[in-house]
């Protein structure tokens, strides 16, 4: 199919990176089809929304953003694709002006589905059963001229009772290592400089084609041409000694980790159906900081899953002041239709939920800080990305400081040494090239 006029095509992504890295996929698709992309507050031929569901709020985001759609250009053709669009095909269909509903099988191939682009009295809706999703389908981000999300695995076989990413996207599942490196080695070839590894439990990777994580960040650590590779998300227990030590000996494994604690204590850790508990967490914390002391490391809880009292509550608090962390993502707990923790008794009203959530950002507030404060005066490597209205150039260290600069030099996209010399509110990095 070639149409005969240039169309546009306008993108909304919503949740995860692993969303945009499919959303940049499937941009390219469009693409080599002479669409032109324009912003999704542009009018458009062709809107594309790739959905969330992990919260409430993201399934208010996707019809929110339909509606801007409609009124941007009435006469668009709408395509609902991604995990929402998996779990409530139905209901996404019967929403005024959606012509097409993919879930995770069929989102990859939405190109495939687009006709006439004419508007259909009802919406076309092509989902599958999850035991059906078990081919894994690649993808990575463009067009951010310094990085780039690789996925590199998808699915989840873990049943975390707050979580629909498995009843959304299947059983875990990812490509071979061989041909993970052939992704990584197109990202090369654009000048991107440096790649987020991304899944829905990475940690899994080589599941479905008997690897391990480990082997695929050794290979990919010989990749040439990518200089900078971060670790986007992993879970506690398998984040492994080995991983950690061949992070702190790689020039290219950046000391940047993110690994979910969900919750600080052992009793709502067990009603979450988590992996581990709060030892096994505080030790992975310890052994990284003792390896490599200046890593930065991102962390996400929840706040006000149900069955937890203020007594664990407070307990967490302590628990999560007494780790050696950087940052916290904090997010409020939010029911899930078909998740066992809605049977759950001990629900946290809204107002509980708020208030202990702005705890916790207070008590990231003061991490965050404290890290930036310990990186004053050292000289780290930083990954420059843009300049600012002003003339500043910005950019990120190696262990995820962010960093302004006064400089005339054309760096942007390149790497070089900045001298970390003051703070600003922000936090931000006020530095010079060294």
């Amino acid at each position: 199919m070639r149409l005969l006029n240039k169309k546009k095509v306008a993108f909304h992504t919503l949740g995860c990176k692993l969303n945009f890295s499919e959303s940049s996929t499937i941009a390219r698709d469009f693409s080599n089809l002479d669409y032109e992309k324009v912003s999704f507050n542009q009018i458009a031929d062709v809107y594309v929304i790739n959905t969330c569901s992990v919260t409430e709020q993201a399934d208010k985001k996707c019809r929110q953003a339909i509606n801007k759609a409609i009124k941007l250009n009435p006469n668009a053709y709408i395509a609902i694709v991604g995990c929402y669009a998996q779990l409530k095909p139905k209901e996404i269909s019967e929403i005024p002006g959606v012509d097409i509903v993919l879930g995770s099988k069929e989102k990859m191939n939405l190109i495939k589905h687009i006709n006439k682009l004419e508007k259909l009295p009802q919406a076309e809706i092509h989902t599958c059963e999850t035991t059906n999703l078990k081919q894994f389908s690649p993808a990575y981000s463009q067009g951010d001229r310094t990085r780039s999300f690789l996925k590199i695995q998808d699915g989840c076989d873990y049943f975390c009772s707050y979580c629909t990413i498995p009843l959304a996207r299947g059983r875990s599942c990812n490509n071979s290592i061989a041909e993970t490196i052939d992704q990584a080695k197109e990202i090369a070839k654009t000048g991107i400089k440096e790649i987020i590894l991304t899944g829905v439990n990475i940690g899994d990777f080589g599941k479905s084609t008997n690897e391990t994580f480990f082997d695929l960040v050794k290979e990919l650590d010989k990749v040439e041409g990518i200089e900078r590779y971060r670790i986007s998300s992993i879970e506690p227990n398998l984040i492994t000694n080995e991983i950690i030590d061949f992070c702190a000996k790689s020039r290219k494994f950046l000391p940047h980790f993110h690994i979910p604690l969900q919750a600080g204590t052992d009793k709502v850790l067990k009603l979450m159906r988590r992996k581990y508990n709060t030892q096994l967490f505080a030790d992975r914390i310890k052994y990284i900081k003792q390896v490599i002391p200046h890593a930065f490391i991102g962390v996400d809880i929840i706040a006000g899953f149900t069955g937890e009292t203020d007594d664990d509550f407070n307990q967490a608090c302590n628990f999560i002041e007494g780790l050696d962390i950087s940052f916290l993502h904090v997010f409020s707990y939010s029911e899930r239709p078909n998740t066992s923790s809605l049977k759950m008794e001990g629900k946290v009203n809204k107002a509980t939920i708020a208030e202990r959530s702005k705890r916790l950002h207070a008590i990231s507030d003061v991490k965050h800080l404290n890290f930036y404060k310990q990186n004053c005066g050292a000289i780290r490597p930083v990954l420059f990305e843009k300049r600012d209205k002003n003339g500043n150039i910005h950019g990120y260290t190696d262990n995820y400081l962010k960093v302004e600069i006064k400089s005339d030099k054309k760096i942007t996209g390149q790497i070089a040494n900045v001298k970390l010399e003051s703070i600003n509110e922000e936090p931000l990095f006020i530095g010079v090239l060294v």
